[in-house]
């Protein structure tokens, strides 16, 4: 006879292997990303687009749950914005690859400056030449990303996606075989 609700002892082994499975897929998903870039990065830019779609929809139901006029007209213009770009990103995803690839050349060039100067304010601190390490390596991806644009537009976002979906599931596979570890330890 089983109880109802089931224990946390019961359901711990369940969610670590589907924790397991679940990293595994990861992983391979971002292998498949690494190895064909191009593909990835449309997809990549779908996502974002249909992720727009219903930021824009979700904000026009806030506006009908507004009570303040103001209020209910600025949730209509942002739901507007974010419509109208997440379809237009639909009919134009290689043009929004394009645009996404310089976003985030722009985005690493700003975050290497802010972690070279991070690093000469730790400096004193262990480990504040792994940040101003981190910081010449970010902004060297950012020039190579930006002298090669629009070109490096195939590469770039499926990549970095694929090596981090790799790493993400690895991390995940780590902490699940862990968890595995410790749950069979204390059975």
């Amino acid at each position: 006879m089983s109880t109802y609700p089931p224990t946390l002892s019961a359901l711990a082994p369940k969610a670590i292997n589907w924790s397991i499975a679940l990293s595994i897929l990861l992983i391979l998903a971002g292998l498949f990303a690494v190895l064909i870039p191009p593909f990835s990065g449309l997809a990549v830019t779908l996502i974002f687009a249909w992720a727009m779609i219903v930021s824009g929809i979700t904000h026009f139901v806030f506006a009908f749950k507004t009570h303040t006029t103001g209020g209910v007209l600025w949730e209509l213009l942002v739901g507007a914005i974010y419509l109208f770009t997440g379809v237009y990103l639909l009919l134009h995803p290689l043009d929004a690859l394009i645009v996404l690839t310089l976003i985030l050349a722009v985005y690493l060039v700003f975050e290497g400056i802010v972690e070279i100067i991070q690093s000469f304010q730790l400096r004193p601190r262990h480990g504040a030449s792994w940040l101003l390490f981190d910081g010449v390596i970010t902004l060297i991806l950012a020039i190579m990303i930006w002298r090669s644009w629009p070109a490096s537009t195939v590469w770039v976002i499926g990549t970095l996606v694929g090596i981090s979906m790799i790493f993400s599931g690895f991390s995940r596979l780590m902490l699940s075989l862990a968890a595995k570890r410790a749950l069979n330890q204390s059975v």
